[in-house]
């Protein structure tokens, strides 16, 4: 598809998603919201002639008979504990439990799963998933050599204590959570890096998911908030001092300090339902939910748990730090003050008679305004200043215009010297939440069509949230208790939700494939019997993530080849099972944009792997250019560019809207990328110097070192001839050879 047909597409999405919900997040900021649509009746088929194309599209038949929501979904039904499979029907039982689940669908669709990977193959492919980087060649020679039948769990063990683990990781919960380090006039923007880190430690310390959700909604992690002591006194229990940072998760919706917008708890209903429980909300802002049942009072309701929350800053410098900003903000100040007085000195004479000329062109009651000191001015005759202000500044290039080369020169040296002086870094701030009395106690109603200056007076609602009890109690608190339901262990949607999403991680699409829609819209789960079972195991095995993310790895599904056996075998299964349901092969996945990147730093011998710190500039050069690419700034600005080509092209998101699951293009730009950008060439050229050190003049040597570096495989007896016949024995091409492995799609792919 042409780059103008699917820009034209991508519009076209966004206006569907306005007319199914007119509050649902947009990939295209440019599209307007056009208030009062609603969606088709169920059945309607909705053609549109596109660039040529008819484009088809059926309203869901989701509804009930009477065309109301469906009252019983199957995602809140209690989640019971399904036997594993016996399946005698098989000839070789799978030992591991999702295999025997697998196998039973397997028998059922008639198709004969592959074999398992090759050893380096199942390496990379783990690697990446658990960390994000490559093997090295030691981890490689170290698997191969190693035959006990713990092989694979011991590889498993020591990547899930990497602290890369959680970098890994934490950039996929982000995605969800809606992190990003710039959104218009977001307040938590300068210390927001705080939350990114307390996100990537959790995950390294597997920090159990129920504590990582209520954590990031109360600030204390603890699910009993106070205790008894021996003498019969009950206690609180303190958050943790690092669960302020937490916070960040809910400071970062905040889109002004006063949150007259409400956009901090509209973003805390809207990103909780679709990150933790897997429900879309936002229909119900302007309406009662067409397909789920979630009534519009029951989202204001929601998000009154919210609405007594306004950000704060939170100063972390040390009192040492302080006097020592004093006093270079003082030196600072004063060294600016000499330049700019000297430059202003220095254009003075064509300064003032420019304004003079411009003030003079203006309506005399204007000019009398104007040439009266700000003091001596009226409210009104202040604003007549501001608005003409813009017309009365005089910037650098009017004033070169009417001097001499001589002296644009000299006023050149002026800016320069202005522009070099750098302002100290400000001190470490980090916006937190606080909950306002005020706002605690004042009546919260339903808003109509969402705008908070438009209130349903005749619709109050009280504190609440879909799903739950009727008969609630708020005496630890509103959030607190809504933690409390959120993550307890008879919540049908908490752990099935959390397991079908780093399920979908692993292996590209969820046991259920709507990975935050478990309402009528999204359809019913592929194996629901596995997703409960998991579901179950991961309440009992104390919500670690860790638990999970190696139960799933080390699965014979996991470990399958994604290509090769027989082809009579592979035509029969792609007949019966084309869309790879019962996971016969392991699904071929393309890495996200952060490991593509980090790939190449890694192989070439550049990576900087230092956890934690502000987030660096992708689009400047500098030190901490090296640093993994989940520490690369992101966000959205309307005036400024922030997201760096690379992170669009690779389709990384912005963090406007929760990415439950990253769009998966395979484009022209990606390729231009590989093939022309610097920061290839210059990965390429630290790989080749390494492979000349290492060969030492062993060109075939180079050649196995290279492929086995960046793919995890040796080369073939056909690759070795071709890459021989190219080198011609001069250390000069080993540069075109590494830039060659990175333009293999093999680089980019999982396999």
């Amino acid at each position: 598809m042409c780059l103008q047909s699917h820009i034209a597409f991508m519009k076209i999405a966004d206006l569907l998603r306005l007319w199914w919900c007119p509050h649902a997040p947009m990939r295209n900021p440019a599209i307007p919201r056009l208030p009062g649509l609603r969606p088709p009746a169920a059945g309607v088929t909705v053609r549109l002639l596109l660039s040529g194309f008819i484009v088809s599209l059926e309203a869901p038949l989701s509804k009930g008979a009477e065309g109301h929501p469906v009252k019983d979904p199957w995602s809140l039904r209690q989640v019971t504990r399904p036997a594993v499979p016996d399946n005698p029907q098989v000839s070789s039982a799978p030992a591991h439990p999702i295999d025997a689940f697998l196998a039973r669908a397997q028998h059922t669709s008639q198709v004969q799963p592959l074999e398992s990977a090759e050893k380096r193959t199942w390496l990379r492919r783990v690697t990446f998933d658990l960390v994000g980087l490559p093997p090295t060649l030691e981890e490689q020679e170290a698997f191969l050599a190693d035959n006990s039948e713990s092989a694979h769990e011991t590889v498993v063990d020591r990547l899930l204590a990497s602290e890369q683990h959680g970098v890994r990781y934490g950039r996929q919960w982000l995605d969800v959570l809606r992190y990003t380090d710039h959104d218009e006039n977001m307040p938590a923007a300068p210390g927001i890096h705080f939350w990114r880190d307390w996100v990537v430690s959790a995950l390294n310390q597997d920090l159990p998911y129920d504590q990582f959700a209520r954590a990031q909604i109360t600030g204390n992690r603890a699910a009993p908030r106070r205790i008894i002591s021996a003498a019969g006194h009950l206690t609180p229990v303190d958050p943790r001092p690092e669960d302020v940072f937490a916070l960040g998760f809910l400071a970062r919706g905040a889109m002004s300090q006063a949150n007259a917008d409400h956009e901090l708890a509209f973003a805390a209903v809207e990103t909780i339902s679709t990150a933790f429980l897997g429900m879309t909300t936002s229909c119900a802002r302007c309406h009662d939910h067409f397909y789920d049942p979630i009534s519009q009072v029951q989202y204001y309701a929601f998000k009154s748990l919210f609405d007594p929350l306004e950000v704060r800053p939170v100063e972390l410098a040390t009192p040492e730090q302080v006097f020592e900003q004093g006093r270079k903000v003082n030196d600072y100040e004063t060294r600016l003050d000499r330049l700019v007085s000297a430059m202003r000195d220095f254009i003075r004479p064509h300064h003032d008679r420019l304004y003079e000329e411009r003030l003079s062109a203006l309506p005399l009651d204007a000019q009398a305004a104007i040439r009266k000191r700000e003091k001596e001015r009226n409210a009104a005759e202040q604003a007549v200043y501001d608005d003409y202000y813009p017309i009365l500044r005089i910037d650098p290039p009017k004033i070169k215009e009417v001097m001499k080369a001589e002296e644009v020169a000299q006023y050149d040296v002026y800016l320069k010297q202005i522009a070099d002086l750098k302002a100290p870094e400000p001190l470490p701030v980090f916006w937190t939440v606080v909950e306002d009395s005020k706002r605690a106690s004042a009546t919260h109603y339903v808003l109509v069509t969402g705008d908070p200056k438009r209130p349903k007076t005749s619709q109050p609602v009280k504190p609440g949230f879909p799903f739950a009890s009727k008969d609630l109690e708020f005496r630890q608190g509103r959030r607190e208790t809504f933690g409390d339901w959120l993550t307890a262990p008879e919540n049908p949607l908490f752990a099935r939700v959390a397991v079908n999403r780093i399920w979908g991680w692993h292996f590209g699409a969820g046991l259920h494939a709507s990975v935050s829609d478990f309402g009528a819209l999204g359809g019913q789960p592929v194996h629901p019997e596995l997703l409960d079972w998991l579901a179950s195991e991961f309440v009992s095995h104390g919500f670690s993530m860790k638990w999970l993310h190696r139960q799933i790895v080390l699965s014979g599904a996991y470990r399958r080849a994604s290509a090769g056996g027989a082809s009579d075998v592979l035509a029969a299964n792609m007949q019966k099972d084309p869309e790879n349901l019962s996971l016969w092969r392991f699904p071929l996945r393309r890495l996200e944009a952060e490991p593509v990147r980090d790939a190449l730093l890694a192989v070439a011998g550049q990576l900087d792997a230092r956890l934690g710190g502000k987030s660096f500039d992708g689009m400047k050069p500098g030190a901490d250019s090296f640093r993994r690419a989940a520490y690369m700034s992101r966000g959205y600005k309307t005036y400024a560019e922030v997201m760096p080509d690379f992170l669009q092209t690779f389709d990384a998101e912005d963090g406007r809207a929760a990415c439950t699951r990253r769009t998966q293009t395979v484009t022209a730009p990606q390729a231009l990328f590989l093939m022309n950008s610097e920061f290839t060439d210059k990965t390429a050229a630290g790989l080749g110097e390494w492979l000349a050190a290492q060969a030492a003049g062993d060109f075939s040597k180079a050649i196995g070192l290279g492929f086995t570096k960046s793919l995890g495989r040796d080369p073939t007896p056909r690759e070795r001839s071709i890459a021989l016949n190219y080198l011609r024995d001069d250390p000069a091409h080993l540069k075109g050879f590494a830039w060659m492995l990175f333009n293999l799609d093999e680089f980019l792919y999982l396999r």
